[in-house]
Formats: C-alpha cells, structure tokens, sequence
C-alpha cells in the first residue's frame, strides 16, 4: 500500500516521514517499493513502503530498533488491515546489543475462560465446526495481545511513548493510502463474509463492491482508536470503551439485517468476556536455542512451534547431511528435515508443553536419532511417524494426523545503529481475520482460536493442541536471529500459516548451504514439505529441481502461486546492513536503510 500520490512534500514531513528517506519518493510523493537496501545507520525490511518509510524515519529521528519496529507494526495495521492489527498478537524477538541477549514477548491471542477442548464442537450433531464457520464467528476471536505487545516492547527497550508510536499510523489512517492490487483481493477473497456485517462492508466494500486500485482507503475510526490509545493507555482496550466493544461485537455479531450476498453458515455469538480481556497477561520465555554451522540460531518458544521446529530440522539436516552432499542433497535432507520436524511438532508440541520435552526436540542427540531414518538416495514414504520420546535409535511412535493453519500474517524485521534488533511477527490468523470489524473503531478481530485443533488429531496418544480456558493456540510463527561470535549476522521471519516454518528454514538453507546471496535466498522459488504425501511448491520450485528431486521419490501436490512474504536483514562488516524483501510475493515488499551505500 501507498500514501496518497497527491500529497506534497509538507504534507509528507506532517505526516511523520522525512521525504529524503528510501525507500526513494516517486515524482508525486508516493513510496517506491525497493526489495533490497544495503548500507549503514540502521535497516527497516516490511511488506509495505509506507510502513517502512514510517519505520525508517523513527531511525532517522534517532529511535532505536523497538521504537521504529513499533510505529511500522502500527502502520501495517492500517495499510495491511486483512493480516495484522490491535485486533491480533503476535511474537516479538529482541537482540539487546548492549546485554549482547535475545529475549522474546509472547503476545499471542488468549481463549476465554469458559473455553473446555470441546469448545469447537457442535452440540447438535456433536461433530467439529466446519472451518468457515467457525472462522466468521465470534468463537473464533481470542483476547487480542497486539497492543501489550506494543506498549511492553517500548516500556523495556524503547525511547519513545506508546502515543508518539501510534501518531504516524493515525495520519496514514486519516489522510489515506492508495489501494493497490493485494488489498483490493484481500477484499474480494473476503466480500461475501464482509457482506454480512454493517461495519465490515461500510468499510471495506464501498458501494458494494471492492475498493477499486488506485482509490483512496481511508480509516478514520481506526485514526480516532489510536488517538484515543495515545491519550488514555492500554487500559481502554483492555479495560474501558473500546474492551466493550470487542465484547460486544464477539458476543453479538453485527450482522447486517440485509446481508451482500450468500453465506452458507449461521453467525454464531462468542463467549469472550470483558474479564476475559482485563485478565490478558503477556509471557515472556526464553527463546529457543540451537546451533547450526557454528551459528547460534534463536527463535520463539511454545506456544509457538516455529522456534523448535527450526531448530529441529536444522539439527537433522547438520546431523545427517553428508560432508560430500551435493546441491540435491541439500534440498532433499531439507525436505526430509522439514517432514520429521513436523511429524514432532503435530504429536509434542503445543501452548503447555514441558521443558524437557522442548530441550529434547531440540537437542543435538534427538536430531540423530531422526537423521538416522534419512536415505540420501530415497524419499521417505509421507507422512512419517513422530519419534518416540522415549526410544533411542531409529524408533518412532504411531503416526498421528496431519494439522495446518491459516495463510495470512505479516512480518517485519529492524535494526538500529546501536546494534539492537527486532524480529517480529504478528497476525489476525487467517486474511480477513474473522471479517468482523468492531463498530466504531476500526480495526477486524483475529480468527485465532481457529488455531486449535477442533478434535484430537493424534489418533489415541493425547493432542497438545486442543481448546483449553485462557490457552494459547499453537502458532507456527517463527520471528529468529542468528547470531555469530554472540553478535547478530542474520534476522528474518515470514507469514504463512504453517509454510511459515518451511519458509524460514528454506532461506536459512538458501543461504547457509547454497551459497546464495541474502537477496537471492528470499527471491529463489520455494517449496513446503510439511509430512504430507506431496510437496506444496511454487511452479518455479517444481520445474527447477522436480527433475533432480521426483528420482528420490519426492511427489508434489498442485502447485501454489506463493509460499511466505519474508523480510530479512543480514550484518556484514563494519556495522553495515543488506535489508531484504519479497521481490514479488504479496506484491513485494519494501527494504530500506538510513545511509545508502553510495
């Protein structure tokens, strides 16, 4: 998304940007989206020029790594509304240069109190909700942590107020952006949904139709809720006016009395209570840990899965890829890595699983107990069995059900002159959220109880993964930092429902093991093998390496138009920066870096 072509270069400085910023300003004033920037003073990669022009003139107005990652977060909210928001969570990753230390928030959405492990069950027939229906409803819609987030990140490592940080984002919200081609979809994917509610389709579908490209989209209740976040705090989201609110839309869908067009399911009501909201609470774990080529990976613990699961299947791929390994061989133990690493996480992980549990997944000996099933001439038959916790060698438990998520999310990837770094990603769950835009304010709810396993998936062994009162639904979010020497050498995250995971880990090995470039490892075609019996795959991916990977046994499924949207920042020598974007995926996104190299 863009600002207003119109705008001059006053308007441009009063909304918050310095207009000699990159990313560069076309003729009339508008963000030029540019997937690379190398250089120094501090690097800002999102899915958004305007976002990212936000993010970049908090650098250059002296704000640190959190500041600017807060305000472009913001940003996204208003140019990104279909996959980020107040109405959301997230995870957030903080490298503190001056501790040389990696901590994390956990801002992820919260079930009500009331929620049991049946909560996504019909009582009429007793069977689990189809997925629609349970999306466009109010179950589906958790204690939102976004804003937590925002306000704790900036309260422990930032300079600048959480009211200084929304100011930007409230001026795009008013003022307006240029609808480009990826709104206007998001919108149409979602118009029969947003039919159903007075204040989704007044916003989003204008004259009953989605957003033309080009048209002006402005927010002014969204503008009008961060003021009003600015002025009084947290505590009237959580607490005040806009918490009841959020209740009200959840327990009493605004549905229109004369809907747009067909939905095949009733809107069923939400339990989420005001106490639901005032009783939020943040965490804040130890990110996970692995090594990887004389690298120190870190990622995001549980309730996200992407930490362990990265780290997992870098480890099986260290473990068992041989010293002569080709470049097919790399890209098939990728592939078998990705695929074990699943079946682990489908069986162990979730929002309560135990330490010791997390330790071993994710420790050097369990990654050779699973490397041992790779053949480096053959596939394994898919899916694969999860290994036994309690086994040695080879051994494997029962193989359990597959499991996925949504595709949305977006991500964003800062760092300072300082050295400090945030990688960050956050999410309403799936594009839309749960299409319903609370009244008066703005701004969808997430769909992120939908997260949740609806019924047992693991056959007779217990699934970690089910709805459970205040629980926090398994993400496949996986926002990491890698450090060399104990100083950072490469950032990046993506969306992606469960490609997430996959798509980090491909990149990793795109430019770890492949000997690409930062650039080219985010721009190469990729494919996601995620323990089911084919590839998902980008066509690029299929026709390039198809030829060298269906004589192993790789099969694919049909092909997908994009996996991930990743952003990425890589350090080199002398306090430099390469910030990376998608060259083209979700319509490409923006990088840029306080001084060019000239």
């Amino acid at each position: 998304m863009r600002i207003l072509p119109a705008l001059t270069a006053l308007s441009l400085t009063t909304l918050g940007f310095v207009v000699t910023s990159p990313p560069a300003l076309a003729g009339g004033g508008t963000p030029v989206k540019e997937p690379t920037a190398i250089g120094y003073g501090g690097a800002v990669a999102t899915v958004d020029a305007t976002a990212t022009a936000v993010g970049l003139d908090v650098l250059r107005r002296g704000g640190n790594a959190v500041d600017a990652a807060v305000a472009a977060a913001a940003t996204l909210g208003v140019t990104e509304p279909f996959s980020s928001g107040i109405g959301g969570g997230g995870f957030f990753v903080y490298y503190d240069a001056r501790k040389r230390a990696v901590f994390t928030i956990d801002g992820r959405e919260t079930a009500p109190a009331t929620a049991t492990d049946k909560y996504f069950i019909d009582p009429a027939d007793g069977l689990p909700y189809d997925f629609n229906e349970a999306r466009v409803s109010g179950l589906s819609a958790g204690a939102p942590g976004t804003l937590a987030t925002w306000e704790e990140a900036l309260d422990r490592w930032g300079t600048r107020s959480l009211a200084a940080s929304l100011r930007p984002a409230a001026r795009v919200a008013e003022q307006g952006f240029e609808v480009d081609a990826t709104f206007r979809q998001h919108v149409a994917d979602n118009a029969a949904a947003f039919g159903q509610f007075t204040s989704s389709r007044e916003l989003y579908l204008p004259g009953g139709a989605p957003p033309a490209v080009g048209t002006i989209q402005r927010n002014p209740d969204l503008a009008a809720t961060y003021r009003l976040i600015g002025e009084l705090g947290t505590g009237v989201f959580y607490r005040g006016a806009v918490a009841g609110d959020i209740v009200g839309t959840v327990q009493h869908p605004p549905v229109a009395a004369d809907p747009w067009g067909a939905w095949a399911y009733p809107i069923r009501p939400g339990v989420l209570t005001r106490a639901d909201l005032a009783g939020y609470r943040l965490r804040f774990p130890a990110p996970t840990r692995s090594d990887y080529r004389g690298l120190t990976v870190y990622g995001m613990s549980t309730p996200s899965s992407g930490g362990t699961a990265v780290g997992e299947a870098l480890n099986i791929i260290e473990a068992g890829l041989p010293t002569s390994a080709t470049a097919t061989d790399r890209l098939h133990y990728y592939l078998e890595a990705s695929a074990l690493a699943f079946a682990d996480r489908n069986r162990h992980v979730g929002a309560y699983t135990e330490g010791s549990v997390l330790k071993k997944l994710i420790s050097d000996r369990w990654a050779e107990q699973r490397a041992c099933e790779i053949d480096r001439t053959t596939a394994l038959v898919k899916p694969v069995a999860p290994g036994d916790l309690n086994g040695s060698g080879c051994a494997t438990a029962t193989a359990g059900g597959a499991v996925e998520e949504g595709q949305s999310t977006t991500n964003l990837t800062v760092a300072d002159r300082w050295g400090n770094v945030v990688e960050y990603t956050f999410t309403i769950e799936a594009t839309g959220g749960n299409t319903m835009v609370v009244p008066g304010r703005g701004f969808i709810l997430n769909n992120e109880l939908t997260d949740f396993n609806f019924a047992p998936t693991q056959g007779t062994a217990p699934d970690p993964n089910l709805p459970g009162p205040g629980k926090r639904p398994r993400s496949s979010m996986s926002p990491t930092i890698v450090l060399k020497d104990g100083k950072p050498f490469l950032a990046l995250g993506s969306p992606g429902g469960a490609t997430i995971i996959t798509t980090v880990l491909q990149v990793l090995v795109n430019r770890l093991d492949l000997g690409m470039t930062l650039p080219e490892a985010m721009a190469a075609p990729r494919g996601s093998q995620r323990n089911s019996a084919g590839i998902q795959a980008e066509a690029a991916f299929r026709n390039q390496y198809g030829p060298v990977l269906t004589p192993l046994g790789h099969t694919f499924a049909a092909d997908v138009a994009e996996l991930g949207a990743a952003t990425a920042i890589e350090f080199t020598r002398g306090g430099g920066f390469i910030a990376t974007a998608e060259p083209t995926r979700r319509g490409g996104g923006a990088a840029a870096v306080v001084h060019p190299k000239r």
